[in-house]
């Protein structure tokens, strides 16, 4: 099976001297959910920031089977959707249906089909109801699938989401994970919750200082690194946990 994203070699240190990432090699696959865990600091965030050219390093990195370069930057980040920890990075708009909008309407389409296309997003992510309401006034959960539709109405092949469990209740929680596990793409998740990654994730990566140390089973990762933080109750995801598996 043709990999979605394979890295090879991936290295890359700061202005300030700080070796953010050390030859990480990295695959993942269609249909494949994986969590990216690992402390702060670790990698976590540049590594994904590499996948979709914000940051460049050196080593090889192909999308969708073409290769990462500055020609073929606008093609690759066609195919992968990010959403960033803080939602209000990626909601500006007066409007719901304008933020979900502004995507496809930059990728060249028409009033109509851009419209067309932020209404089957939202309508996904069950916020087919908060079209004309400004996002602001939203609570952090929609805020949330707010901004997975902006990146869904553009048609990503993968999804790369960073702490998408951060400021969420236990109900906006279960609500995220329903969703995520219904979307067909393939998913990279940075995570610090290993209870959301065990619910949502068939897979996990382990980052420590700049390496990326362990590929495997999400339980036999956590197990290997004791990595067990959630700052969640463990009951609010456990029915989740064991749906998972």
């Amino acid at each position: 099976m043709t990999p979605l994203i394979e890295v090879r070699d991936l290295s890359f240190q700061y202005e300030d001297g700080t070796r953010a990432l050390d030859n990480v090699s990295f695959k993942l696959l269609p249909g494949e959910t994986v969590a990216v865990l690992g402390a702060n600091g670790s990698g976590k965030t540049t590594f994904v920031l590499h996948l979709n050219g914000t940051l460049r390093g050196e080593g090889s990195i192909q999308v969708c089977g073409t290769p990462l370069t500055k020609e073929t930057l606008p093609l690759v980040r066609s195919k992968i959707g990010m959403v960033f920890q803080d939602s209000d990075e990626q909601l500006f708009m007066p409007t719901v249906l304008e933020d979900v909008t502004f995507g496809p309407l930059n990728m060249g389409l028409t009033q109509e089909e851009a419209i067309a296309k932020a209404k089957s997003a939202l309508e996904k992510v069950g916020m087919s109801h908060a079209l004309d309401k400004a996002p602001y006034h939203l609570s952090a959960g929609e805020k949330r699938r707010v901004a997975l539709a902006g990146v869904l109405s553009m048609d990503p092949e993968i999804l790369v989401l960073d702490e998408p469990n951060t400021f969420l209740d236990p109900p906006g929680l279960r609500n995220l994970l329903h969703l995520l596990r219904d979307l067909p793409q393939a998913k990279l998740i940075i995570t610090h919750n290993t209870h959301f990654a065990l619910a949502v994730a068939n897979r996990a990566v382990f980052f420590e200082k700049g390496k990326l140390m362990a590929d495997g089973e999400v339980v036999e990762i956590m197990q290997r690194y004791d990595w067990t933080y959630s700052p969640l109750p463990a009951d609010d995801l456990r029915y989740s946990a064991q749906r998972r598996f």
